[in-house]
Protein backbone atom coordinates (compact mmCIF):
# COMPACT_ATOMS: atom_id res chain seq x y z
CA UNK A 1 0.00 0.00 0.00
CA UNK A 2 1.44 3.52 -0.97
CA UNK A 3 1.84 6.50 1.73
CA UNK A 4 -1.31 8.52 1.82
CA UNK A 5 0.37 12.33 1.19
CA UNK A 6 -0.50 15.15 2.34
CA UNK A 7 -4.36 16.62 1.10
CA UNK A 8 -5.07 13.27 -0.60
CA UNK A 9 -7.68 11.23 -0.08
CA UNK A 10 -7.79 7.58 1.83
CA UNK A 11 -9.40 4.74 0.26
CA UNK A 12 -12.47 4.96 1.94
CA UNK A 13 -13.22 8.94 1.02
CA UNK A 14 -12.84 8.29 -2.81
CA UNK A 15 -14.71 5.53 -2.47
CA UNK A 16 -17.55 7.81 -1.06
CA UNK A 17 -17.73 10.08 -3.97
CA UNK A 18 -16.50 7.92 -6.91
CA UNK A 19 -19.78 6.95 -8.02
CA UNK A 20 -20.74 10.71 -8.29
CA UNK A 21 -18.06 10.99 -10.86
CA UNK A 22 -18.05 10.80 -14.58
CA UNK A 23 -17.69 7.60 -16.43
CA UNK A 24 -15.57 7.21 -19.46
CA UNK A 25 -18.07 6.13 -22.31
CA UNK A 26 -15.23 4.56 -24.90
CA UNK A 27 -15.52 7.66 -27.23
CA UNK A 28 -12.71 9.98 -27.59
CA UNK A 29 -9.47 10.00 -25.45
CA UNK A 30 -9.79 8.04 -22.23
CA UNK A 31 -9.79 10.55 -18.93
CA UNK A 32 -6.86 10.18 -16.47
CA UNK A 33 -7.43 8.98 -13.22
CA UNK A 34 -10.49 10.88 -11.43
CA UNK A 35 -8.50 9.71 -8.38
CA UNK A 36 -5.07 11.27 -9.09
CA UNK A 37 -7.45 13.86 -10.56
CA UNK A 38 -8.94 14.80 -7.46
CA UNK A 39 -5.79 14.62 -5.34
CA UNK A 40 -4.17 17.04 -7.48
CA UNK A 41 -7.01 19.70 -7.43
CA UNK A 42 -6.99 19.58 -3.11
CA UNK A 43 -3.22 19.76 -3.39
CA UNK A 44 -3.40 22.89 -5.50
CA UNK A 45 -6.79 24.59 -3.33
CA UNK A 46 -5.22 23.22 0.11
CA UNK A 47 -1.82 24.27 -0.35
CA UNK A 48 -2.69 27.64 -2.28
CA UNK A 49 -0.52 27.50 -5.33
CA UNK A 50 -0.77 28.32 -8.86
CA UNK A 51 -2.50 25.36 -10.64
CA UNK A 52 0.75 25.68 -12.80
CA UNK A 53 2.79 24.13 -10.08
CA UNK A 54 0.50 21.82 -9.68
CA UNK A 55 2.91 18.73 -8.63
CA UNK A 56 4.19 16.25 -11.60
CA UNK A 57 2.51 13.37 -9.67
CA UNK A 58 -1.28 14.22 -10.22
CA UNK A 59 -0.75 14.91 -14.03
CA UNK A 60 -0.91 17.70 -16.54
CA UNK A 61 -2.07 20.99 -14.82
CA UNK A 62 -4.41 21.71 -17.49
CA UNK A 63 -6.02 18.45 -16.89
CA UNK A 64 -6.74 18.81 -13.43
CA UNK A 65 -7.65 22.71 -13.89
CA UNK A 66 -10.11 21.77 -17.12
CA UNK A 67 -11.55 18.93 -15.09
CA UNK A 68 -11.95 21.32 -11.84
CA UNK A 69 -13.98 23.73 -14.07
CA UNK A 70 -15.75 21.18 -15.87
CA UNK A 71 -17.03 19.46 -12.81
CA UNK A 72 -17.50 22.99 -11.18
CA UNK A 73 -19.90 24.36 -14.02
CA UNK A 74 -21.72 20.83 -14.58
CA UNK A 75 -23.08 20.69 -11.11
CA UNK A 76 -20.45 17.41 -10.13
CA UNK A 77 -18.97 19.61 -7.13
CA UNK A 78 -22.19 20.05 -5.97
CA UNK A 79 -23.38 16.70 -6.01
CA UNK A 80 -20.57 15.48 -4.57
CA UNK A 81 -21.05 18.11 -1.43
CA UNK A 82 -24.97 17.00 -0.96
CA UNK A 83 -24.38 13.68 -0.94
CA UNK A 84 -21.43 13.56 1.59
CA UNK A 85 -23.56 16.01 3.68
CA UNK A 86 -26.47 13.51 3.20
CA UNK A 87 -24.36 10.89 4.30
CA UNK A 88 -22.60 12.95 7.32
CA UNK A 89 -26.05 13.81 8.71
CA UNK A 90 -27.49 10.47 8.86
CA UNK A 91 -24.81 8.75 10.28
CA UNK A 92 -25.00 11.74 13.00
CA UNK A 93 -21.82 13.38 12.27
CA UNK A 94 -22.48 16.73 11.41
CA UNK A 95 -23.50 19.25 14.44
CA UNK A 96 -25.72 21.62 13.51
CA UNK A 97 -25.75 23.52 16.32
CA UNK A 98 -21.48 23.98 15.64
CA UNK A 99 -22.51 25.60 11.82
CA UNK A 100 -23.78 28.82 13.60
CA UNK A 101 -25.46 29.66 10.22
CA UNK A 102 -29.01 31.25 10.06
CA UNK A 103 -31.41 33.64 7.71
CA UNK A 104 -30.48 37.03 9.18
CA UNK A 105 -28.66 39.81 7.32
CA UNK A 106 -28.13 43.16 8.42
CA UNK A 107 -27.32 44.99 5.47
CA UNK A 108 -25.16 47.97 6.41
CA UNK A 109 -25.84 51.45 5.22
CA UNK A 110 -23.37 53.24 1.91
CA UNK A 111 -21.78 54.97 4.52
CA UNK A 112 -20.52 52.30 7.36
CA UNK A 113 -18.65 51.11 3.74
CA UNK A 114 -17.18 55.03 3.57
CA UNK A 115 -19.49 55.68 0.68
CA UNK A 116 -21.59 58.74 0.70
CA UNK A 117 -24.48 59.59 3.34
CA UNK A 118 -27.55 61.25 2.84
CA UNK A 119 -26.64 64.33 3.55
CA UNK A 120 -23.67 64.14 0.91
CA UNK A 121 -25.46 62.52 -2.05
CA UNK A 122 -26.34 64.19 -5.17
CA UNK A 123 -23.94 67.40 -3.89
CA UNK A 124 -21.96 69.01 -6.80
CA UNK A 125 -18.61 70.44 -5.64
CA UNK A 126 -18.59 74.11 -4.52
CA UNK A 127 -18.16 76.91 -6.95
CA UNK A 128 -14.93 78.09 -7.93
CA UNK A 129 -14.70 82.19 -7.02
CA UNK A 130 -13.29 84.49 -9.05
CA UNK A 131 -10.99 87.00 -7.52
Amino acid sequence: MARRRRYELTDEQFERIEEALLEVDGRGRPFEDHRKVVNGIFWVLRSGAPWRDLLERYGSWKTVYDRFRRWAEDGTLQSIVEKLQGELDAEGRIDWEQLGAHSIAVRASRSAAGGPTDDKKGTEPPEKTRE
